[in-house]
């Protein structure tokens, strides 16, 4: 929640209505000085009295007379305006679904649809934001107590794609897990279903993949080509039904819709794949997200993990895929 009475940051601010602001409601002149600041926490804050006009308390919808002198007892950082690196400030009620949580890290269980950074369709919605105003409201984390760390994700997954992400809150954290990330010690494995049945059964894919970043897909090729990555994909069919599979994947790479182009290209394209898949396939389902969720991680450390050792061993895991139960419950 929201703190009242946390003196770190808070300081009283007066702003004197001049003769063109006089006939404005109080909570309209307010949100338009202070931006950030969200409209029902700005209702609170009238309510409890951090917003007085003249000295005493106020309304909401209280006209606003010229040479009004209105007090505000709001946390400094509501008084900057808007960046995009403070936009979480205007999240009210952070959503989250929180896998596991403790004071070094998140686990949380990213929602298809939801984009994990800021892009150019999506600026305040966005996973890290609810993240960081999940801390800064219990008071874990703000910017002004900071010299540079941000609590930021450690790994990412396309917006409509559904899954676990890990969510560093202090700058050793991050640094170990990207870390881990890099040297292969954390086992992600992912959900999906395909349109045709993995032949054979349980196999590996390796191709190399090209990213075009304008039209922001890649292309992938079965021999070395300049500008192409590596890229090593294990599954496993674990059911069919139809002409549909439920496939269990592991990646020894973590290349951008390396699951995605890789099985299209085999001839499996994942249902609901807009950019891969078949459109008509997609259709006839009424799919329009891509059938690919992150659904479990462990942390197998076979090197020293420092502050994060306890997490060794440990495995965690999302049990509701929802297009698993659809489709194979």
């Amino acid at each position: 929640m929201w703190d009242e009475n946390d003196e770190r940051g808070q300081i009283m601010r007066e702003l004197t209505v001049g003769k063109n602001d006089a006939g404005q409601r109080i909570d309209r002149f307010v949100a338009k000085a202070l931006p950030l600041l969200p409209g029902a926490l700005l209702q609170k804050y009238i309510r409890l009295k951090r917003i007085k006009c003249n000295g005493g308390r106020c309304k909401g919808e209280q006209r606003l007379r010229e040479g009004d002198v209105l007090s505000l007892y709001i946390n400094d950082e509501f008084f900057d305006q808007p960046r995009e690196d403070n936009l979480f400030l205007t999240l009210f009620r952070p959503s989250l679904d929180i896998v596991y949580e403790d004071e070094n890290l998140l686990i949380l269980n990213k929602r298809p649809g939801l984009v994990v950074h800021a892009d150019e369709t999506e600026k305040v919605n966005t996973l890290i934001n609810h993240i960081q105003a999940y801390l800064y409201q219990k008071r874990e984390w703000n910017p002004r107590w900071e010299n540079a760390f941000t609590p930021a994700l450690c790994n990412r997954i396309d917006r409509n794609t559904g899954g676990m992400v890990i969510a560093a809150k202090n700058a050793e954290t991050l640094r170990i897990i990207n870390e881990k990330i890099r040297d292969r010690e954390i086992d992600k494995r992912y959900l999906c279903i395909t349109v045709g049945h993995p032949r054979p059964e349980k196999g590996k894919i390796e191709c190399f993949l090209v990213k075009d970043e304008k039209k922001k897909e890649v292309q992938v090729y079965h021999k070395p080509v300049p500008g192409g990555k590596t890229a090593v994909t294990y599954y496993q069919t674990l059911e069919s039904r139809g002409e549909l599979s439920l496939v269990e994947v592991g990646l020894e790479t973590g290349r951008t819709h390396q699951i995605r182009a890789s099985f299209a290209d085999k001839g499996w394209p994942l249902l609901g794949d807009g950019k891969y898949g078949r459109g008509d396939v997609n259709r006839r389902y009424g799919e329009t997200r891509q059938a690919l969720y992150a659904y479990r991680l462990t942390f197998d450390f076979p090197t020293d993990a420092g502050i994060l050792t306890y997490l060794k061993g440990r495995t965690f895991a999302v049990d509701d895929v929802p297009f698993r139960a659809k489709y194979f419950g």
